[in-house]
Formats: C-alpha cells, structure tokens, sequence
C-alpha cells in the first residue's frame, strides 16, 4: 500500500492532472470514479489506483473488471491510504477509484463513414464544462465526430473529462491546426456548413439537415472568428425571447 505522498507514482498522478503538457507528452488522461472506469475501453486502461477503502469494500462490478485487467493485460492496481486518495483526487468527494488511460486517436476517415454525416465543429471554445456537455449530447444526438481546432479547451482536462460523463470514449473526435481546411474538405465533400450566428437568416428549424451537415460552434464571448464564420454554407440562428441576447454554448449547440 502506498502511504506517502512522497512516492514517485503519487507525485506523477498529481503532476498528470496539472499539467495538459504532460499529459500530450505521455499521451494519457486521467478519468476518477465508478462509471468512468466501468465505461473505459479495457486496452486503454494504463494504471489503476484505489483508495484502501474502496479495495476492501468497492464496487462489485468494478472488481470484476479490474480482476479481468489483472489477468489479460498484467494491470498492476495500486492501493493508497483514504487521506492521500483524497489528495490526488480533483473532486470533492472522491469514489475511491481513479486510472490513467490511453488516449484516443481518430483520422477524419472516422468522422466521415456514414453517407450523410453529422458533425460539430468548435473553434476556440474555452470552457472544459461547455466543451465536455457538447460531447454528452453530441452523443445523444447521434453526431458522428467533433472536430475542434488547438485553441479549443484541453480535452484531457479533467473537468471535460468529467463532464462528458463517458461520451469521450465514444464520441469520435479530431484535433487540428488547420481548422479551416478541415472545413473546405468537408464541403467538398458535399457536407453542409452551418454556422450558429447571429446574422443567420434562418432559423434553426427552418434549414434541412438530410444531407451531410456540419454545426459550426464558437468561442462563449465572441463567437467564431469571421475566417471561420464566412466559410459556413448557411448561417442560422436560435431566435430569442425577453431581453436575452445568447445561450451559453453548450446549451445553443444542444
């Protein structure tokens, strides 16, 4: 049992949930509590931690699973005291369960086997919340991937991790520098452009979406960049009620 917080492995958990440069270094992210574990593809399960409490009465489905880790792929699981589990922790009442996983990569070949895709597209989007509630629902709503450009918010960070509530093992998604290529691809690929705007003519409800399409999402403050924004096929808009000018971006893209 680790008992220290001196120990190298407690030291690097601390640094990996701190540091996003760290985390694009090692290629991982760290995911906290039952669901989340539950719902991790096992080959992507790299180290497992438990709190002394949670090893002597956890989840029965969890250590199932762990056991099964145990023996296919030698997963070592490592126990600490309930005081230093809380200390690596990022909530505020921790499950007592907490892993550092693979991450995932996709090709936009992924994003684009159906014949009439649905995606989202996000530019410079800050919030990891916001970022994290997009994924939950794009899930929901059938989106086949999300492409987010490098300015978008750390998607390891633990609070989007959190946030999509498992959608990030599901939800196909790419990372660019060129998002505005990206877009060209797309259209050329007789895919439908639509950006959320405020000078949309039409309104959500009023555009079809048979075909490919495409949501364009922006930054909560100021949108999306006017490069990006002219790209669009079409611009739409949510209509408004009351003195109310926007919707926070996770509840527009919704």
């Amino acid at each position: 049992m680790i008992t220290s917080a001196s120990n190298p492995r407690i030291k690097r958990i601390i640094q990996l949930r701190a540091k996003a440069k760290m985390r694009r270094e090692e290629d991982v992210f760290i995911v906290e509590g039952v669901r989340m574990f539950l719902e991790a593809p096992e080959k992507s399960v790299q180290e497992l931690y438990l709190s002394e409490k949670f090893f002597h009465h956890g989840d029965t489905e969890c250590m199932e699973k762990i056991k099964r880790l145990e023996s296919k792929q030698g997963l070592k699981t490592e126990v600490i005291t309930d005081n230093l589990f809380d200390k690596i922790s990022s909530t505020v009442t921790p499950q007592g369960i907490l892993c550092v996983i693979r991450q995932l990569h996709y090709t936009m070949d992924d994003l684009l086997k159906t014949e009439a895709p649905l995606l989202v597209i996000v530019e410079n989007l800050q919030d990891p919340g916001n970022l994290g509630t997009i994924f939950r629902t794009a899930e929901g709503a059938g989106v086949d991937g999300i492409i987010m450009n490098r300015d978008t918010a750390d998607l390891t960070n633990p609070k989007t991790i959190r946030s999509t509530m498992g959608s990030v093992y599901r939800v196909p998604f790419i990372i660019t520098e060129h998002l505005e290529q990206e877009i060209k691809m797309l259209k050329q690929n007789r895919i439908t452009v639509f950006a959320a705007h405020l000078s949309g003519k039409d309104i959500y409800d009023g555009v079809s979406f048979l075909g490919g399409s495409a949501f364009l999402i922006g930054n909560e403050g100021n949108g999306l960049t006017k490069e990006v924004a002219e790209l669009a096929t079409e611009k739409i808009k949510i209509p408004m009620e009351g003195k109310v000018e926007s919707l926070n971006a996770a509840i527009a893209s919704s």
